[in-house]
């Protein structure tokens, strides 16, 4: 593979734009020597930090527990007060969370922004939510009676989130969840432990502005096991986690095990058929972006083209020309396209998953190659990779974090919908077509077995008004919008008999 030379900034600069940043939200570090924030910028150290210990994750479960209490009787629309004084606090500092974004994930800066706007857009909606958690009036079969149903506050949310969307995800779950009278413990990815501080300090200045109680919230800077303290305690009513499928067979049962409740949101393996009637300039753009977009770690990243033979050369030959031309490496410099990768180790992987690829009988096309500066050789910044596969082999079939996109072709429908839906997860989906007729049938129960199903856009770039989430491995959960807030509660079942009749139901007589 061949490496290229590119210029990155400093550790140093890195390191006083970060601590900027910080003191301009109002967040202190907690200096320490427990494990260290990175960058994979230059892939080296910015701060030594203290984790949270044991004792003090306790001690926040039984606060966030405690604040429950009264939080659970505040009037929704109040609780939507602190969810808008939140939004307007992220407004004001979207530049500095944008930095702590790119410093510690890697984003460029367009894309940094974007999970920022997506952090205020799900306050806006959280807020309008805290005027709409609607039950229903259901028709008694007994005269005299009310039959209802009716919506409240749940507990405990325990947010575990992942670096690649490290404060994006933590917003739609804290958003929702306050304005459903819940509250929140958050542990973040060790990989993400700054934008993490300055998120929850804002939620902190948020709460001091309006009155509520600190104790809504609570962050835990930590490794797993602290994680796992979520996982098993019974105070923690719903456990919210976002990683990996391996991640998710752990807690999923052990959640259960204590009748406890999970929302996964699991590895993706998201594929996007073209048929011969795409708009091919349309596809082009959708597909780099889906494919290329934040160097391949969006749990959307499209992973998979299937593509209709009489179109394939033709868009073949478009893409690997898109992806020899994108600018590759300083997240910061406006100019780039793709950033780094997390760390070394996801490089690893994406090399061994290209070398499985091309055993198993693929071609690689284009990219595969790594970017190098002479000032940060731990940084690992990897050319987006195309690789043309004769079938669907073991390694199609598995999530590989990086920006690999596997290239098959097909020649009715049928045969792609069955390639598209012969993976293990079922996340994110796409179809490129003019035929009205095929995109209806993706879209249908016979399609995409994906909780997301599009037509004409890529797979990446979910807006908030809508559901997120997948199926089959992907864990079945569903954050943000629509309906999603349903999770965060407990329904009940109410029955007002307001006659003077004790009517059973099913016309049962007893006495």
């Amino acid at each position: 593979m061949t490496a290229t030379a590119i210029s990155l900034p400093t550790t140093e600069a890195l390191r006083e734009t970060a601590r900027t940043a910080l003191h301009r939200v109002g967040a202190e570090l907690p200096e320490g020597t427990d494990f260290s924030a990175r960058t994979p910028v230059t892939g080296e150290d910015l701060f030594g930090l203290r984790a949270t210990t044991a004792d003090e994750a306790d001690e926040a479960i039984a606060a966030a527990h405690r604040a429950f209490r009264d939080w659970r009787v505040t009037p929704a629309p109040r609780r939507g007060e602190l969810v808008r004084r939140l939004g307007e606090l992220l407004r004001e500092h979207q530049g500095d969370l944008a930095d702590l974004i790119t410093i510690e994930a890697g984003k460029i800066r367009s894309e940094a922004l974007g999970e920022v706007q997506e952090m205020i857009d799900i306050c806006d909606f959280a807020v309008g939510l805290s005027r709409q958690l609607y039950g229903r009036t259901i028709a008694s079969e007994r005269p005299g009676h009310r039959l209802a149903e009716t919506w409240h506050p749940l507990g405990v949310v325990g947010v575990i989130s992942a670096f690649n969307f490290p404060a994006a995800v933590w917003s739609w779950n804290t958003a929702v969840a306050l304005v459903c009278g819940d509250t929140v413990v958050w542990k973040p990815s060790e990989l993400t432990p700054l934008i993490s501080l300055a998120s929850a300090r804002l939620l902190a200045r948020a709460a001091e502005d309006v009155g509520a109680p600190q104790d809504v919230h609570r962050l835990l800077l930590a490794d797993r096991v602290i994680g796992e303290k979520l996982v098993d305690d019974s105070r923690v009513a719903l456990v919210s986690a976002t990683g990996s499928t391996r991640m998710g067979r752990e807690v999923g049962p052990r959640v259960a095990a204590r009748f406890g409740r999970s929302l996964l949101e699991l590895g993706g393996n998201n594929a996007a058929v073209v048929a011969p009637s795409a708009d091919l300039d349309l596809a082009v753009q959708g597909i780099v972006f889906a494919a290329a977009g934040t160097a391949g770690q969006r749990c959307t990243t499209l992973r998979r083209l299937i593509v209709h033979r009489d179109v394939a050369d033709t868009l073949i030959t478009r893409l690997t020309d898109a992806y020899r031309k994108l600018p590759i490496g300083d997240p910061f410099d406006d100019g780039t396209l793709v950033g780094p990768l997390i760390s070394a180790t996801a490089h690893d992987a994406m090399q061994d998953a290209l070398s499985r690829a091309q055993a198993e009988g693929g071609k690689l096309l284009v990219g595969g190659g790594r970017r190098v500066s002479d000032t940060a050789p731990g940084a690992a910044y990897a050319e987006p990779a195309i690789v043309r596969m004769p079938a669907q082999t073991a390694v199609v079939r598995e999530e590989t974090f990086a920006p690999i996109l596997y290239v098959q072709t097909y020649e009715t429908l049928d045969e792609a919908i069955d390639l598209h839906n012969d993976v293990p997860q079922g996340l994110s989906s796409s179809i490129f077509t003019r035929d009205q007729q095929e995109a209806e049938r993706f879209l249908s129960a016979e399609g995409s077995d994906c909780g997301i199903v599009n037509v004409n856009i890529g797979t990446s770039g979910a807006e908030i008004g809508g559901a997120f989430g997948g199926e089959k491995e992907t864990g079945g959960g569903r954050e943000s919008g629509s309906d999603s807030w349903r999770a965060y509660m407990r329904a009940a079942t109410n029955t007002v008999n307001y006659s003077s009749e004790l009517a059973l139901a099913q016309n049962v007589s007893f006495l």
